[in-house]
């Protein structure tokens, strides 16, 4: 039986999105296309009180090659969603069945708050966010989406039209931009944003941002900090960095803002009043760190449907972050019990040496899914596994991490055999000195605790670890001889000694011999 397809697009004042997914037999989804055209659809829009025959005819050209690309994929849903743009324009409901005409897309317009909810369906099945207080923001080109939550339960939203097409065209028309402009733009958004969060007094931990603002930020931070991820999906930014970065792209023509790196060229033109939203919005409710979420309104649309064609089992959507790495590693066909097994050993070796060498709980976190995932690259071959699996691992979708820790966990499981890290593997020398350093020690933890699994028939019961000066000591326990085990720890036991700068010795507790036989 063929897999369902389905296809969700959001039409902006900024760009037109299509996202197509297919429904897999575990009852989840993959994205099999994810295309983006840049319409301007609001182009004029806030003067005229109009879409512009120029953008209808660019939004009709881009729904009919999105409309071939669905149906070449085979789809059979579609959810059709306009924002903003057709929300205030006088023809947007002319320019709907246009396009209905057109393409046989029939399109709903949705209001703010629908806009949010749909944002916020994205943000919850990916983040991992119990028990936090933050604010989801979706910057379009027309308006701003704000959502206060905690946990899964949204407090308030909130929708304003500070979208970063209607901010440039009247307070950011000149180029380069005057300082009394983007005064008058920095006075006038204090001004809406206060109005809706200034009055109220509460920690935010986290702002979770989409649209195509969020995701240019964390391509240019990406880009001043020369990382190297697939992605900014997940990627965590401080707000002294946007802070930084927005009086850089302020003093730029627009030509020069073309060339920054990590900036999409037809974006340049409206950057700077998104970026002055972001600020604002952090400076406002104290939160140091934006989280970005690649995903948004179309993934949200996409969730929805699939629910309500009873297609997605709520069962099987990532609940936390292990459980997410178990579903990865089973879908790997991985040999789940010695996974576990060196996960439960690398943890105990981890305990023993964390407050000595300040690791804290997400460093154990990510140790534990490079446990559990470290055999992953057998999946393709076996030879070569360790270095499979780095590649697969940090372009899997884990719940709950960014590009940088996944990067770290495929990292660890790389050098679980074979060679330790070298000054010729591109893969370790992106990677900051500070997380060179994690991934050693981490990594050391992870291949000593693979090599005492040796005969992956869970001889070793348990560990007993002790760290003495420059020795660290590990009794080993079974009701068997270790030997194989112990062999293979020193085996593997390189990289940690080098991470840790240490000796080590592994011994094993002799089980007490048979009770002699009394005579009758």
């Amino acid at each position: 039986m063929k897999n369902k397809r389905l296809a969700a697009i959001d039409i902006g004042t900024n760009s037109i999105r299509c996202i197509i997914v297919e429904v897999t037999k575990d009852g989840n989804f993959r994205v099999l296309d994810d295309e983006k055209a840049v319409v301007r659809l609001g182009e004029g829009l806030f003067s005229s009180g109009a879409i512009s025959p120029q953008a209808a005819e660019r939004g009709r050209e881009a729904l009919v090659r999105i409309r071939k690309i669905i149906d070449g994929l085979g789809v059979e849903v579609i959810e059709a969603v306009a924002t903003s743009a057709v929300r205030k324009a006088t023809n947007g409901r002319e320019f709907l069945a246009d396009m209905a005409r057109e393409t046989g897309i029939q399109v709903r317009t949705i209001d703010g708050r629908e806009e949010a909810e749909l944002a916020a369906l994205s943000v919850w099945h990916h983040f991992d966010m119990a028990n936090a207080r933050y604010l989801l923001v979706d910057i379009g080109g027309g308006s701003v989406e704000v959502v206060s939550a905690v946990g899964s339960h949204i407090e308030e939203i909130s929708s304003l039209e500070l979208g970063a097409v209607f901010l440039t065209e009247n307070f950011l028309a000149r180029d380069p931009i005057p300082d009394k402009d983007f005064e008058r733009l920095r006075k006038h958004i204090r001004r809406e944003l206060g109005q809706v969060l200034g009055e109220r007094e509460f920690p935010v931990q986290y702002l979770i941002g989409s649209g195509g603002t969020m995701t240019a930020i964390g391509s240019m931070v990406m880009a001043i900090r020369k990382e190297h991820y697939d992605s900014v999906h997940g990627y965590e930014v401080l707000h002294s960095e946007i802070v930084h970065l927005l009086a850089m792209l302020q003093r730029k023509t627009c030509k020069e803002l073309q060339a920054v790196p990590g900036l999409s060229p037809d974006r340049a033109d409206i950057i700077v009043a998104g970026v002055v939203v972001v600020t604002e919005l952090m400076r406002l409710t104290g939160t140091n760190v934006l989280k970005v979420n690649e995903r948004g309104i179309r993934e949200g649309l996409i969730l929805r449907s699939l629910h309500k064609h009873g297609l997605l089992d709520r069962r099987s959507e990532p609940r936390d972050w292990r459980t997410s790495v178990c579903d990865f590693a089973r879908s790997c066909h991985v040999n789940e019990s010695h996974g576990k097994k060196v996960a439960g050993l690398a943890l105990r070796i981890f305990d023993a040496l964390a407050q000595p060498h300040k690791l804290d709980d997400r460093a154990r976190q990510l140790l534990e899914a490079a446990s559990l995932l470290h055999d992953v690259g057998y999946f393709i071959n076996y030879s070569m596994h360790h270095k499979h699996s780095y590649h697969l691992i940090r372009h899997a979708s884990l719940f709950d991490f960014s590009p940088r820790e996944k990067e770290l966990i495929a990292n660890m499981a790389r050098y679980h055999r074979k060679s330790m890290p070298k000054k010729r593997h591109e893969n370790f020398t992106n990677l900051s000195v500070e997380d060179q350093d994690m991934v050693k020690k981490l990594g050391g933890i992870l291949r000593l605790a693979d090599g005492l699994d040796r005969r992956r028939v869970d001889q070793v019961r348990d560990v007993v670890c002790s760290f003495d000066k420059n020795c660290f000591t590990i009794l080993l326990q079974g009701a068997e001889d270790l030997s194989v085990e112990i062999f293979g720890g020193q085996a593997k036991s390189d990289l940690f000694k080098a991470a840790f700068g240490c000796t080590l010795v592994l011994t094993e507790e002799l089980p007490p011999p048979p009770f002699p036989s009394g005579r009758s």
